[in-house]
């Protein structure tokens, strides 16, 4: 894959890039118009997704940072964008053009007054892998073999301008509005920020480790701080394949299964017990090694869940409550899903919604073992997001539902949900961490 030179790092430049990645967009529904006229219009539509997906992330690599970690995030959202885009966009996870060589050494020079050749024994300038913030290299010191992540120029000083260029389409894509919106923005902008921060994903990467190291079958890399930096990170580089990768090629239960319980007991152990959880499930952060367990990566994106959150979020999953009309709607006033300004219609509707919602995605937590591997349970949940996706009714009320803390729970438990069914996990113990009944 061809190396670049630079980054495109001011909000002009950014937004000129995105403006003519818009222009491409419209040439793209052009030809769709008139395919209509000589093909199929499923097929002029899967041109028309299938060109769109091509150029939005031809734009999105180049300039790297938020904008292309957005992609990465809608990319888990597999019941929400059309194919076309699911695959184009899980690229971000792992494999976008890298940083040229001369640009790495003058990242080392700025952070550390040297070459990478001076610090380590040996440093390989060709990265092992690039996604969406940074990308990594292999390197050795003192006979151990390490991984060192470099972060890309300008990252961190473009979030909050890259989030005003992408508000709009978010906007648009999730029915938002209000003036209250801006909470959730703010979220998604103190994560992103948290995660440019690699001597913060040291810490919490550490702490972590230590916490969950009683899990079996899990393992952690360990971090160098001696060799990192707010924007450089070192830690050992851990052998072994992709989750993607081997998902593709497992046929063994007995791995699915070990595999599943694990990543199952790492989440539900920092939820339940630590109240704070890696928030970034998608298989780019996990590696299987040659001994079937599972390696853990990247704890930039750590999510504090408030106690005044988790325990109206968790008695939703109690079918007591679930049953119960008085109790239900309580607890969607404690989650900010109903508010006293709604109107009757409001509150009817979106009861109604949250009620049919939750009864199918709190079905594992219903059950003391679960088959991940059911494509009935997806079903469900990709037919109500279809369903709720194309609803009249819905489009014409404020749909920014919810404390702000909901965005990066449930992008948790979509990301977890969707590694559990890659790895066609079908006998998991789920309540062997759930301490809040």
């Amino acid at each position: 894959m061809k190396s670049i030179d630079r980054i495109p790092t001011s909000k002009l430049q950014r937004a000129s890039k995105l403006v003519s990645t818009g222009a491409k967009v419209g040439v793209n529904y052009l030809k769709y118009n008139v395919e209509k006229f000589s093909k199929s219009e499923a097929e002029a539509k899967e041109n028309l997704n299938k060109n769109n997906a091509e150029d939005i992330y031809g734009s999105l690599k180049q300039l790297k940072g938020s904008a292309l970690k957005v992609a990465q995030m809608l990319s888990m959202e597999k019941n929400i964008l059309p194919q076309a885009y699911v695959e184009k966009f899980s690229l971000a996870q792992f494999s976008v053009p890298p940083l040229s060589s001369p640009l790495v050494v003058k990242t080392f020079k700025k952070y550390f007054g040297q070459t990478p050749d001076a610090i380590f024994d040996e440093f390989d300038s060709n990265s092992v892998n690039a996604a969406s913030i940074g990308q990594v290299h292999r390197a050795k010191k003192n006979g151990k073999e390490l991984a060192v992540k470099i972060q890309y120029p300008g990252v961190a000083d473009s979030i909050k301008s890259d989030l005003s260029l992408v508000k709009p389409i978010a906007i648009k894509m999730f029915n938002i509005k209000g003036k209250d919106s801006d909470k959730y923005f703010k979220e998604v902008e103190d994560k992103l920020t948290e995660e440019t921060d690699y001597s913060l994903e040291i810490k919490q990467s550490q702490e972590i480790a230590k916490a969950c190291a009683h899990i079996p079958n899990i393992l952690f890399p360990s971090y160098y701080k001696e060799y990192s930096s707010n924007r450089i990170l070192t830690m050992d580089f851990m052998k072994g394949e992709h989750l993607s990768e081997f998902t593709k090629k497992n046929v063994s239960q007995e791995k699915s299964n070990k595999l599943g319980q694990a990543l199952w007991d790492f989440y539900m152990h920092q939820i339940h017990n630590l109240k704070k959880v890696h928030a970034d499930p998608h298989p780019g952060n996990f590696l299987i090694n040659e001994n079937d367990q599972l390696i853990a990566l990247d704890f930039g994106c750590m999510k504090t869940i408030p106690d005044d959150f988790y325990t109206p979020y968790f008695e939703l999953a109690d079918p007591t409550v679930i049953n119960s009309p008085s109790l239900f709607s309580e607890k969607l006033y404690e989650l900010e899903i109903l508010t006293p300004k709604d109107t009757k219609e409001e509150t009817t509707f979106f009861t109604a919604m949250f009620h049919e919602l939750l009864s199918v995605f709190t079905l594992p937590f219903q059950q003391e073992i679960f088959d991940f591997s059911d494509p009935e349970f997806f079903g469900k949940i990709g037919d109500l997001a279809e369903r709720y996706s194309q609803n009249t009714e819905l489009r014409k009320f404020n749909s920014n539902r919810g404390s702000k803390h909901f965005i990066y729970m449930n992008r948790t438990f979509f990301g977890l949900y969707n590694l559990m069914f890659d790895l066609k996990a079908n006998a998991v113990k789920i309540n062997q961490f759930q301490h809040y009944k």
